[in-house]
């Protein structure tokens, strides 16, 4: 599984505004992109490309920025994921022998794409954004 910068920016931006879902608030995109070093213009593109899909909206102006739509347990990684990179209906083989072993690859190329979709599937924003706080928690500084 290769998962482009593209899509690791498009997932951290709405973790950040999963953490802050329910503030009222937007969040800036100086303020997204500074805290994880992502391009500011890059950034902007991502969040149009999500707000465009539904699950972002923003306010203009000095106090503007982005918020989530929908409450981060109702948005899954998988959603996101197929937003930014667009759904992923290639074949994963490029065989193009009908014997029973090409046959069989297939068929596991197939069953691999359908585990990796139902994890992504299952796994919230809400889950991600208390991962990250637990994580936060566990750090140590000396």
């Amino acid at each position: 599984m290769r998962i482009s910068a593209k899509t690791e920016y498009a997932c951290i931006a709405v973790m950040e505004l999963g953490n802050c879902y329910g503030d009222g608030d937007p969040v800036r995109v100086r303020d997204i992109a500074e805290r994880h070093g992502i391009p500011s213009r890059f950034l902007v593109q991502i969040l149009l490309q999500l707000k465009a899909a539904g699950f972002v909206a923003s306010t203009r102006g000095a106090s503007g920025g982005y918020r989530l739509v929908r409450s981060p347990d109702e948005i899954t990684l998988g959603e996101v994921m197929t937003v930014v990179e667009g759904a992923d209906d290639t074949s994963a083989s490029s065989l193009q022998s009908s014997s029973r072993a090409a046959a069989v690859l297939r068929d596991s190329w197939q069953a691999a794409r359908q585990a990796q979709a139902a994890v992504l599937s299952s796994i919230t924003l809400t889950d991600l954004v208390d991962r990250a706080a637990v994580e936060a928690e566990s750090m140590y500084y000396i």
